[in-house]
C-alpha cells in the first residue's frame, strides 16, 4: 500500500496544481515529439485515490516494484504502436463473458497509458450492465455517463481526474435496464466522437460489456478504432472465445490478453 501511496504522490509531483472545473487544457501546446509537460484541469473534478482500494482492487499499474506493472506497460507499447501505425485514438475492451477481468485490464491500461509522457488517456465505463470502474477506484459521483447521455448532466459534471496527471475517468454509477439502446442513440455517437476529436494526445478507452452476454458490445464497435480481447483462464470456454473472434472479426483487433485469475498467482498476457 505505501508503494502505490508514494507512486501517486510522485506522479502528482510531475504535474502542476490542478482545480476543478469543465475539461483539461493543455498549458504547453507539445509538438509531436514533444511531452506534454502540463497539464492543467480548469473544469474537470479532481480528486484523490486511496491506495488501499488499489492495492484491494488489484490496479497496480502505478506500482512499478510489482512485476505486473511490466506487463501492462508490454501491452500499453504494443497497443498504442498498432493503434498510432493507423492513427487511431479509439479503443474498446471486450470480454467473451463477464468475469474475465476486462475492467480491471481497462484500468490497469489507462494507468499506465496515462504515465507515457506524449500522451492522455480517458477511461469512460459504458458497461452500463454491470458497471465497476468507479467501485474499483473508489470513485463516488453523483453524476454519470448515462445522466449525460440522457441529457441530465453536462460532461463536466462526470468527467473525473483521479489526481494522476493526464488521465480522466468518465465513470458509470448504477445498472441502467435500457443500456443499448442508451448507446444506439445519436447523443452517444456525438460523445464517442467529441472525446475522440477534442485532443490529439488522447486515447480514449471504452470499458464494454462482455460482446456474449449482450448486443451493447457490438451496438458501440462500429463507432470505436479498434478492439482489445481479454479472455480468462478457467472462465471462457474455447467455444466462447471463438465465437468471441466470430463476432469481431468485421473489427479492428489489435490483440488479445489471457488473463490469469487465480487469486494467489494472478497473471496477464499480451
Amino acid at each position: 500500500m505505501e508503494k502505490i501511496k508514494n507512486a501517486i504522490e510522485k506522479a502528482k509531483s510531475q504535474s502542476p496544481s490542478q482545480t476543478v472545473g469543465n475539461d483539461a487544457v493543455h498549458s504547453k501546446r507539445a509538438g509531436k515529439d514533444e511531452n506534454l509537460e502540463i497539464v492543467e484541469y480548469t473544469k474537470t473534478k479532481v480528486i484523490d485515490f486511496d491506495p488501499v482500494i488499489l492495492e484491494k482492487n488489484r490496479i497496480i499499474a502505478l506500482n512499478k516494484t510489482d512485476p505486473l506493472t511490466s506487463v501492462f506497460d508490454s501491452l500499453r507499447t504494443q497497443v498504442l504502436q498498432k493503434m498510432e501505425e493507423n492513427n487511431w485514438r479509439t479503443l474498446a475492451i471486450v470480454s467473451p463473458t463477464q468475469d474475465s477481468g476486462k475492467t480491471l485490464v481497462s484500468i490497469n491500461l489507462a494507468i499506465s497509458i496515462a504515465q507515457q509522457p506524449q500522451k492522455t488517456a480517458m477511461l469512460v465505463d459504458f458497461d452500463m450492465r454491470r458497471p465497476r470502474v468507479a467501485n474499483y477506484l473508489g470513485i463516488k459521483s453523483e453524476a454519470s455517463v448515462y445522466d449525460y447521455l440522457r441529457n441530465q448532466a453536462e460532461l463536466a459534471d462526470v468527467m473525473i481526474n483521479p489526481g494522476i496527471p493526464r488521465l480522466v475517468i468518465l465513470p458509470s454509477n448504477r445498472a441502467v435496464v435500457r443500456s443499448s439502446e442508451t448507446l444506439s442513440t445519436k447523443v452517444t455517437e456525438r460523445l464517442i466522437n467529441e472525446l475522440k476529436d477534442r485532443y490529439d494526445s488522447r486515447v480514449v478507452i471504452f470499458d464494454l460489456p462482455p460482446i456474449l452476454n449482450a448486443d451493447d458490445a457490438l451496438v458501440v464497435l462500429p463507432q470505436v478504432d479498434c478492439v482489445l480481447l481479454v479472455v480468462s483462464s478457467g472462465v471462457n470456454t474455447k467455444a466462447e472465445i471463438d465465437e468471441s473472434m466470430r463476432l469481431l472479426e468485421n473489427y479492428n483487433l489489435v490483440g488479445v490478453t489471457f488473463n490469469r485469475t487465480e487469486a494467489h498467482n494472478a497473471g496477464y498476457y499480451y
